[in-house]
């Protein structure tokens, strides 16, 4: 449910316990694995010792969610709620451009297990929805997509679903729960890489669902038998990140969109991707559904050689992962996109010349110096 409290308030009150020992304002770290059961079986596998709720408390508040889990990396989140809600002979309707990891699970895990699978083009909502069959028990989707910046109607989606009957998941890692809500548009579980925005700092690997209680409970079931849950020193880092996570995405947000506008006006720069931008095809659908702001993630193509630029770079680091306090940039071929084929990443529009940016909270000119040195 909605809070009238602010994101920036809730990120620093919510789900920190302090020390009901000794009175400190942060929450201890608890790294037992055993506990007294008497009043309550408490065990890290099940998802509900001090760290691991504290945790789940702000990011439910913050997604304005009923409950929620988190998990040891992202993908444990995502697989494990898809799980979740399927079984052998059920089919799952993808959103084409996904996350490689996700896309890679898909082909090579599914069919393992007797369940079907599709991926369709989600920016024609008619023509995704000839995706849905009569076995179809899972929508995902994935907005803004990685490394495209793709936009998709998750209202839309979440009508859509509802009318056959269907659950929605959606990875909402680029987004952030502070730009995008996407329970309050209709979907029914949201999942994130905690490894990106949660963590914020490059150091920290998990991976989060939130949803009702209802679903969440069902998740659950799946999550004690595949045992990815987050150990509580892990928890304590992610608590203490998700307090300032308001602040640093605010300040990703500004630093994109103006690294985007000066980007659109470069001459030895070929496509910018940027839902910030209003020539961007999801702006107006992004404007309405990410209240927050447009996010800290964009990608471009350099005319020259994109290998070369990368290297020339001075403040942008070249690294595989993104969200973090420092920007960062990766060539989608060579890292997020390596397992798809040639055909496949040409197929959704992935380009060779294509590199992703992952802008942190530095100042905003040095970075865009920085860029100009580099092309």
């Amino acid at each position: 449910m909605k809070s009238k409290t602010s994101k920036l308030t809730q990120s620093v009150h919510v789900g920190s316990y302090g020390d009901p020992l000794y009175g400190g304002v942060v929450t201890p770290i608890y790294p037992s694995a055993a506990y007294d059961y008497e009043t309550e079986v408490r065990y890290p596998r099940y998802y509900n010792t001090p760290n691991q709720k504290a945790v789940v408390e702000k990011l439910v508040a913050l997604e304005n969610g009923e409950d929620g889990l988190i998990f040891g990396s992202g993908m444990a989140a995502i697989m494990t709620s898809i799980f979740a809600m399927m079984k052998t002979g059920d089919h799952i309707l993808f959103q084409n451009d996904l996350y490689g990891g996700t896309h890679h699970a898909a082909l090579h895990e599914l069919e393992r297990y007797g369940m079907e699978y599709s991926m369709a083009d989600v920016s024609d909502l008619k023509s995704f929805e000839k995706g849905i069959r009569k076995n179809t028990k899972v929508i995902y989707v994935e907005t803004p997509s990685n490394p495209l910046l793709k936009i998709t109607d998750l209202t839309g989606v979440a009508k859509m679903a509802r009318k056959h009957g269907v659950i929605t998941i959606i990875d909402n890692t680029f987004a952030s729960p502070v730009n995008q809500n996407p329970i309050d548009l209709g979907i029914d579980i949201v999942t994130h890489s905690g490894t990106k925005y949660i963590g914020g700092h490059s150091d920290i690997c998990c991976g989060a669902m939130v949803s009702s209680k209802k679903l969440t409970e069902q998740i659950k079931q799946s999550a004690l038998h595949f045992g990815a849950s987050l150990d509580a020193q892990t928890c304590y880092l992610v608590e203490r990140s998700l307090k300032t996570i308001v602040l640093r995405v605010r300040q990703q947000n500004s630093n994109a969109l103006a690294i985007a506008k000066f980007l659109e006006n470069e001459s030895r720069v070929g496509k910018v991707y940027y839902p910030g931008l209003k020539n961007h095809p999801g702006y107006a659908i992004a404007k309405k559904q990410m209240p927050g702001g447009f996010g800290g993630m964009l990608s471009f193509e350099v005319k020259g050689n994109p290998h070369t630029f990368i290297k020339k770079l001075k403040y942008i680091k070249r690294a595989i992962s993104l969200g973090g306090v420092e920007s960062t940039i990766t060539s989608p071929v060579l890292t997020s996109h390596a397992k798809l084929t040639a055909a496949e990443r040409k197929a959704v529009g992935i380009s060779d010349k294509l590199v992703r940016l992952s802008v942190g909270i530095e100042e905003t000119e040095d970075l865009i110096n920085d860029i100009k040195q580099a092309l």
